[in-house]
């Protein structure tokens, strides 16, 4: 089965600035690109921080109400640091958390939920960036249409992966919900084959309904 990666989902043509852009060239480029963050890269091409609308917005937090009816907020030490901050590199949050072209979508999922970020810097062995990964671009193998979830389950999972013989097993798909049905050569084929099937980009749940072929062994 072929699963399409960090390096085929990514955008290339990345928007970043330097450690030394200033708090509104900041904010233009967000505003120009229509972004809501911005990776900052070293003079090697290195990312080395991301600064986000949330970096920036840590100035105003920090003013009292212009109307006096609230205090200016209670900001922890590093949170001050940004709000005070005149460059990216004062603005951005360090160090950038970052992901390989050759990462699956399962693997780039789990380090935004682990870290907490929306998107990853994406970089190549020598830690050059080579493009950007959201989770708005990992949410397009959801995008997949039904009749090549079919396809891929029908060829690749079931007759490649376990040789099944076609027409065994009937494949239903609608929205990216798969049903299973059918009889297999033995019951230790059925979780593998519902494993092998969630596994398949787009596929959003599997439903079985297989059950082992019966025994046709007479009795002696």
């Amino acid at each position: 089965m072929l699963h399409r990666l960090v390096g085929d989902l990514m955008t290339s043509a990345v928007v970043s600035v330097r450690q030394d852009t200033g708090f509104k060239d900041v904010a233009e480029r967000l505003a120009k690109h229509d972004i809501t963050a911005v990776p900052v890269i070293d003079e090697q091409g290195h990312p080395v921080g991301v600064v986000s609308e949330a970096d920036l917005l840590r100035k105003q937090e920090s003013q009292a109400d212009p109307g006096g009816h609230l205090t200016a907020a209670h900001l922890l030490p590093a949170e001050r640091a940004k709000a005070h901050a005149l460059t990216a590199e004062g603005l951005m949050t360090s160090p950038a958390v970052t992901a390989r072209p050759q990462w699956s979508v399962v693997e780039a999922a789990r380090v935004m939920a682990r870290h907490h970020v929306k998107r990853l810097p994406v970089v190549d062995d020598a830690d050059r960036m080579v493009g950007i990964v959201s989770r708005g671009d990992l949410l397009r193998v959801f995008l997949r249409r039904d009749v090549t979830i079919y396809e891929e389950i029908t060829t690749d999972v079931l007759t490649r992966a376990l040789g099944l013989s076609p027409g065994a097993v009937t494949v239903q798909v609608s929205d990216g919900r798969v049903t299973l049905s059918g009889t297999v050569p033995q019951e230790s084929l059925i979780p593998v084959a519902v494993r092998l099937s969630e596994s398949v980009d787009g596929v959003v749940d599997v439903t079985s309904h297989l059950r082992p072929a019966p025994d046709l062994t007479p009795d002696t």
